[in-house]
C-alpha cells in the first residue's frame, strides 16, 4: 500500500487513512496528524521544517534553495532551532482560523510543522508551566510582516487563553491598542503600506490561571520628522488622513479641516495622498470604536483630535519677510484655529514662531528669526507636539492596561510575556540618523541573540551531560562599543560635538570622529581609505562595518536631529495650553529645570540598555520576518532582497551556532516511539527504560559512535544524514506494516461484516416470518366475520334496514354501482343498462336518465358546425318522410351534400342571370311538361328567394318562394313531385312536375330554404296539379313490380312504382 499525504499550508502533512474521502486536519480517525519528522519524506520537494536539518548548513545557496522550496509551496514558516522565520506571502493563505489555534494547542514544538501559534503556545505553557517570563523578539525589515505576527499572537492569546474572573475587558483592550497605535504610528512607505514608524516592546500579564490581567508598552524611536517630510510616494502617519476620510462634517467644521488632504503641506509632500490598499475611512471607524474600549471619554477624544488639526493647521502657517528681513505671519486663519484649538493665546503664539528669547546674563531677550529659521521654529514645534502626543497616548494605553487588582495577593503570582516588534536592520541609497539608531538597535540585539542561544545551547549539553564544544562565531561587541562606548564612542563624540561652545556643524563633528576612532577595523572616512574605496565615499559620510554588512551614513543632519531643540518661547507658549492633553505633555519644570536635556541618541541608547536588560531578564523566542520582494506581489521570490535579509538578520551565524554540535535532538520516549519498528527487539513494544531501548535500536541500525550521544533524558544527532537515512528506513518498514497492517485488518473488518450481516439477516427473517403470520391469521379473521355478516344480511335482505342486515344491503349496493361503473353504455344508441336491485331500482332510473343526459351533451359538444346542420336536415326529413314515403329510410343513411352540381356545370350566363343571388342549393332534375308529359332534362337552383328551373344556359322558370304554395309528393317510392304555384300569378305557366333522383334531401332543402316544411303534401293515390289556365292535370300513382312513368289512355300521368315494406 502507497503511503498517501497531502500538503497543508501549515505545511503539515497529513497521511490520508481512507483515501475515497477528504483529508482532515485535526486527529480523529479519519487521519493521522504526522510529526515533523514525517515532512523530510516530502523533503525534495518542499524542504526541510528545520534548518538545523539541511546537509550543508554552511552554504548560502542551500539555505536559501530550501527557502524557494517551501516559499513555492506556499509554506511561509521555517524553524532554525526554536527560531521562527517567517516570509511574508503577501495574500492571506487561511491558516490563522480557530481550528488551526486548536490544532497547535497544548501540543509539543516538534509535534507538529512550523507556525507561528506553535511558538505563541510553547511560549505561553513554559510561562504558566515554569512560572518565568517570557518574551517574543519579532524582528525583520519594514514589510516583512513584524506588525501582522504581533496582531496574530494577541490574537492567539485572546482566543486560547482564559477569560479572567472581571470579564475580557483587559483582553479587548490589549486587541484594540492595536489600531490606535497603528493609526498614530503607522504610515504608507515605499516598502510597506502599513509599515510602523516606532519601534514597539508589548508587555502581557497573566495572572497564575493564565489569564490575561494586565499589559504595559513602551515605545522607542518615533521617526517623527515624517510629520514635517515625506519622500516621494510615501504618506505622513495614518491619523491625518482617516481624520480627513472619516471624520463627521461637524466634527471636521469644529477643527476647521477640509476633507481634502491637497489641501495641507505636510500631507502632499509625498504626492500619495490616496493609496488603493487602505481604505482610510473604515479604518477611521475602528480607531474611533477603539478608543472607546482604551477608556478614552468624549472630552478626551476632542483634545486629542484638535491636537492633531493644530499640526495640519501648522503646516499651513506661511511666513513672508518685511523690511528689516525678518520673518512674519501672513496666514491669519491658520493662526486662529491653532489658538483655538491649542488653547493658546493668538499674540504669544505669533510672537514664539517669529522670535526666539536667549536668556544671556539673567536677562532675556527676543530674537527676531529670518524665513528660514521660522519654518524651522515651526517644523520643530509640530514634530514636538505630535511626538509627545504619540508619548502620552502610549501611557494612556498603559493606564487603560495596568491591572486594576495590582493589591491583590495574585497580583504577586503574575507573570509577563513579552513581545517586541522592532525596526530591522535598515541599509537605504541615504542613510541618516535615523538608520544609525536603528542599526545600532539591531546590532545590540544581534549580540543579545547570540549570547542568549549560545546560553541555552550549553545549558542543555549541561543538562543532559554532553560536553560542550566551543562554537567559533563573530562577537559583534566590538561595533557596539564603537557605537556606545563612553568618551570614545560614536554617541558621545556626538553628544560632545552638540554641547561644545562655538560653530559646531555635521562636518566638524565628522573631523572629531576621524581623530578619535581612526584606528577602529570598523569605521572608515574618504579620508582614512584607501585610493580605491574613496570612490565610493563623499566627504560628508563615514561607513560603519555591522555584522550584517557596511552601512554608509551621510552625517547631514546629524547635529540638528540629535539636538532636536524647541526653542524657549515655544515651549513657554506650549506648557501655558488650555488642551488637557498639550499641559501634560508639556511641563513647566522644564522651564526651570537648567539642566540641559539629554541628546536622541543619548536617550535612544539608555532605552535600549534598560530593553536589553528587559530581554535578559527573560526567556526569548524568536521570530524572522523576511520580505519576499519590494513589489508587495505573492508567489514572487527576490534572490537578491531575500539574500541580503538573511544576511542582516544573522541568520546563518545563527544556523552555524545551532548546528556547531548536534544537528537533531529528541526525547527518549518520542524517539523510540517512533523508530521502534525499526528494530526486532524493539517492535512492538519494548518493557525496558526508554533509554535502554533506544540504545538497542541506534545499535542494531548501526549508529557510528561519533554520529550520536545519549544524554541524561534525549538522544543527540550530530549529522542530518543520519536522520534520513533513518527516516527513509522507516518509510521502507512502513510499507511492509501496512501491507500486514491492512491484511489482519481486511481479515478482521470482513469476518465482523459477514457476522453483522449474518445476524442482521436472522433477526431480519425472524421478524417477517411473525409479520407474515399475524397479517395472515387478521386477514382469516377478517375474512370468516365478513362472511358471517353476509349471511346473516342475506337471510334478512328482505326486512326493513336493521344492523344485522345493513352491511349486506350496502355491499350489494355497492356491487351494483362498482357493476354499473364497468358496464356503462359507450353513447347514446346503447340502451343496455345492468338490472338493479329492487331497493336500487329509482336511483337506478335516475343515474340512467343523467348518463344519457350526459352522453347526450358530451356528443352534441363534439359535433362539427356542419355536421350539426346535416342533422338538422336529418332531423326535418325526418319529421316530414318518416313513415310516410316508401324510400325515405334508404336515405337516412346518406349523407345530405351542400349540392349536386358544381360551379363548372352551371352556365355563367346563369349565373350572370341571378346576379348577386347565391346558390344554396344545385340538383339535377327531370321536368315533365304539362301536356304530354315528355321529359326534358333540367336543372333546379336553389337560391335565398327563389327556385330557378335552368336548361342549359337559359332559366325556364323562376318560382319566389312567396309564390311557392306547396310542394305534393306520393308515398310510393318513386321520385316525382310537385312544386305548386299560385294560380293568381300569370308569369307562371302552372306547377312544375319534375322528378330527382334525390328526392328526400331535394325537397328537404327546397322545404327549409322556402320555409314550407308544413306545405308538403304526401298523398296516396294521386296529384292533382294545375296543367295551365283553367286546365288541371292528374298523376296516378299505383305500386307495381318496377318503376314505369307513361301517359294514360285518360290523359293522366301514370307512374308505376315498386312497393318497399320499409314503413
Amino acid at each position: 500500500m502507497a503511503l498517501q499525504v497531502e500538503l497543508i499550508p501549515t505545511g503539515e502533512i497529513i497521511r490520508v487513512v481512507h483515501p475515497h474521502r477528504p483529508c482532515k486536519l485535526a486527529l480523529g480517525s479519519d487521519g493521522v496528524r504526522v510529526t515533523m519528522e514525517s515532512a523530510l519524506t516530502a523533503r525534495d520537494r518542499v524542504g526541510v521544517q528545520d534548518f538545523v536539518l539541511l546537509e550543508n548548513f554552511t552554504s548560502e545557496a542551500a539555505f536559501m534553495e530550501n527557502l524557494r522550496r517551501r516559499f513555492r509551496e506556499n509554506l511561509i514558516y521555517t524553524y532554525i532551532g526554536p527560531v521562527l522565520v517567517s516570509v511574508n506571502p503577501y495574500r492571506d493563505l487561511q491558516i490563522y482560523s480557530r481550528q488551526h489555534m486548536e490544532r497547535y494547542r497544548g501540543v509539543s514544538f516538534y509535534e507538529v510543522p512550523p507556525h507561528l501559534f506553535a511558538v505563541a503556545d510553547t511560549v505561553y505553557r513554559a510561562l504558566r508551566t515554569e512560572r518565568r517570563d517570557q518574551a517574543v523578539m519579532i524582528s525583520g525589515e519594514s514589510g516583512a510582516g513584524k506588525t501582522e505576527a504581533t496582531k496574530r499572537l494577541l490574537q492567539f492569546y485572546a482566543e486560547t487563553c482564559p477569560a479572567p474572573e472581571r470579564g475580557g475587558a483587559v483582553r479587548d483592550r490589549l486587541l484594540q491598542s492595536n489600531p490606535v497605535l497603528e493609526a498614530f504610528g503607522n504610515a504608507k512607505t515605499l516598502r510597506n503600506d502599513n509599515s510602523s514608524r516606532f519601534g514597539k516592546y508589548m508587555d502581557v500579564q497573566f495572572d497564575f490561571k493564565g489569564a490575561p490581567v494586565g499589559g504595559h508598552i513602551l515605545s522607542y524611536l518615533l521617526e517623527k520628522s515624517r510629520v514635517v517630510h515625506q519622500n516621494h510616494g510615501e504618506r505622513n502617519f495614518h491619523i491625518f488622513y482617516q481624520l480627513l476620510e472619516g471624520g463627521e462634517e461637524e466634527e471636521l467644521r469644529r477643527l476647521g479641516l477640509e476633507r481634502n488632504a491637497q489641501s495641507y503641506l505636510y500631507l502632499v509632500k509625498g504626492q500619495c495622498a490616496k493609496v488603493s490598499s487602505i481604505n482610510d475611512k473604515s479604518d477611521w471607524k475602528v480607531v474611533r470604536k477603539a478608543l472607546t474600549v482604551i477608556n478614552f471619554t468624549e472630552d478626551e477624544v476632542e483634545d486629542l483630535l484638535s491636537i492633531v488639526a493644530s499640526v495640519l493647521h501648522l503646516g499651513n502657517i506661511h511666513f513672508a519677510a518685511n523690511e528689516e528681513s525678518n520673518a512674519q505671519v501672513t496666514t491669519e486663519n491658520q493662526l486662529k484655529y491653532l489658538t483655538r484649538l491649542l488653547g493658546v493665546e493668538g499674540a504669544t503664539l505669533r510672537e514664539a514662531l517669529t522670535h526666539r528669547k536667549i536668556i544671556a546674563k539673567g536677562e532675556e531677550l527676543l530674537s527676531p528669526l529670518n524665513l528660514e529659521q521660522a519654518a524651522y521654529a515651526r517644523d520643530a514645534l509640530a514634530k514636538a507636539v505630535y511626538s509627545r502626543t504619540f508619548t502620552w497616548l502610549v501611557g494612556k494605553i498603559n493606564r487603560s492596561l495596568a491591572s486594576k487588582d495590582a493589591d491583590s495577593p495574585s497580583w504577586r503570582s503574575t507573570t509577563v510575556l513579552g513581545l517586541l516588534d522592532i525596526y530591522g536592520f535598515e541599509v537605504f541609497q541615504h542613510n541618516s540618523f535615523e538608520q544609525f539608531c536603528i542599526n545600532y538597535c539591531n546590532e545590540k540585539l544581534q549580540q543579545l541573540f547570540i549570547e542568549l542561544t549560545l546560553k541555552s545551547e550549553q545549558e542543555e549539553y549541561e543538562a543532559e551531560g554532553i560536553a560542550w564544544e566551543p562554537v567559533q562565531y563573530f562577537n559583534n561587541k566590538i561595533i557596539c562599543d564603537l557605537v556606545e562606548e563612553k568618551f570614545k564612542g560614536i554617541i558621545s563624540i556626538l553628544d560632545e560635538e552638540c554641547l561644545r561652545p562655538g560653530e559646531a556643524t555635521d562636518l566638524t563633528f565628522l573631523e572629531k570622529l576621524e581623530d578619535t576612532v581612526k584606528h577602529h577595523p570598523h569605521f572608515l572616512t574618504h579620508k582614512l581609505a584607501d585610493q580605491r574605496t574613496r570612490k565610493s565615499l563623499d566627504r560628508g559620510e563615514f561607513r560603519l562595518l555591522h555584522y550584517a554588512g557596511e552601512v554608509t551614513y551621510n552625517v547631514t543632519g546629524f547635529l540638528d536631529k540629535n539636538n532636536d531643540l524647541l526653542f524657549r518661547n515655544l515651549k513657554e507658549t506650549m506648557c501655558s495650553s488650555k488642551n488637557p492633553i498639550m499641559s501634560q505633555c508639556f511641563d513647566r519644570n522644564e522651564l526651570s529645570d537648567k539642566k540641559r536635556p539629554e541628546t536622541v541618541a543619548t536617550q535612544f541608547k539608555l532605552s535600549l540598555l534598560q530593553l536589553v536588560e528587559i530581554l535578559k531578564s527573560k526567556e526569548p523566542a524568536y521570530i524572522r520576518c523576511i520580505k519576499p520582494n519590494d513589489a508587495k506581489q505573492p508567489g514572487r521570490f527576490d534572490e537578491v532582497l531575500i539574500r541580503h535579509q538573511v544576511k542582516y538578520l544573522g541568520l546563518m551565524e545563527n544556523l552555524r551556532v545551532r548546528r556547531a554540535g548536534f544537528a537533531y535532538r529528541r526525547k527518549y520516549e518520542i524517539f523510540l516511539q517512533r523508530y521502534k519498528s525499526l528494530c526486532p527487539e524493539t517492535w512492538p513494544t519494548w518493557a525496558g527504560r526508554p533509554q535502554d531501548g533506544v540504545a538497542v535500536l541506534v545499535r542494531h541500525l548501526g549508529y557510528k559512535p561519533e554520529e550520536y550521544k545519549m544524554g541524561r533524558t534525549k538522544i543527540f544527532i550530530r549529522f542530518p544524514k543520519t536522520l534520513f537515512a533513518t527516516e527513509d528506513a522507516l518509510e521502507v518498514r512502513r510499507q511492509s506494516l501496512a501491507t500486514k497492517i491492512q491484511a489482519a485488518w481486511r481479515g478482521f473488518h470482513w469476518r465482523q461484516k459477514f457476522l453483522r450481516v449474518k445476524r442482521s439477516a436472522i433477526c431480519i427473517q425472524s421478524w417477517w416470518r411473525g409479520t407474515l403470520g399475524r397479517r395472515k391469521a387478521a386477514k382469516r379473521k377478517w375474512a370468516a366475520q365478513t362472511i358471517r355478516r353476509l349471511i346473516r344480511g342475506f337471510i334478512l335482505r328482505h326486512a326493513p334496514r336493521c344492523p344485522e342486515n345493513a352491511f349486506f344491503l350496502d355491499h350489494v349496493r355497492t356491487s351494483f354501482l362498482l357493476n354499473l361503473r364497468r358496464q356503462l353504455p359507450r353513447n347514446v344508441l346503447d340502451t343496455s343498462w345492468p338490472t338493479p336491485p329492487p331497493a336500487l331500482r329509482e336511483a337506478s332510473e335516475l343515474l340512467r336518465e343523467l348518463c344519457m343526459k350526459n352522453m347526450v351533451w358530451k356528443y352534441c359538444r363534439s359535433i362539427s358546425p356542419e355536421w350539426k346542420q346535416q342533422l338538422q336536415q336529418k332531423a326535418v326529413a325526418s319529421e316530414i318522410f318518416k313513415g310516410k314515403k316508401d324510400n325515405y329510410p334508404q336515405s337516412v343513411p346518406r349523407l345530405f351534400i351542400s349540392t349536386r352540381l358544381g360551379v363548372d356545370e352551371i352556365s355563367p350566363k346563369v349565373l350572370q342571370a341571378l346576379g348577386s343571388e347565391p346558390i344554396q342549393y344545385a340538383v339535377p332534375v327531370v321536368k315533365y311538361d304539362r301536356k304530354g308529359y315528355k321529359p326534358r332534362s333540367r336543372q333546379l337552383l336553389l337560391t335565398p328567394n327563389a327556385v330557378v328551373i335552368v336548361e342549359d344556359a337559359k332559366v325556364k322558370q323562376r318560382i319566389d318562394y312567396a309564390n311557392l304554395t306547396g310542394i305534393s309528393v306520393s308515398s310510393l317510392s318513386d321520385s316525382l313531385f310537385v312544386l305548386h304555384v299560385q294560380r293568381e300569378d300569370n308569369k307562371q305557366k302552372g306547377d312544375v312536375v319534375l322528378q330527382s333522383d334525390h328526392v328526400i334531401e331535394t325537397l328537404t332543402k327546397t322545404a327549409l330554404s322556402a320555409d314550407r316544411v308544413n306545405n308538403i303534401n304526401i298523398n296516396q293515390g294521386s296529384i292533382t296539379f294545375a296543367g295551365g289556365p283553367g286546365r288541371d292535370g292528374i298523376i296516378d300513382f299505383t305500386p307495381g313490380s318496377e318503376l314505369l312513368i307513361t301517359k294514360a289512355k285518360n290523359g293522366h300521368l301514370a307512374v308505376v312504382a315498386p312497393r318497399l315494406n320499409s314503413r
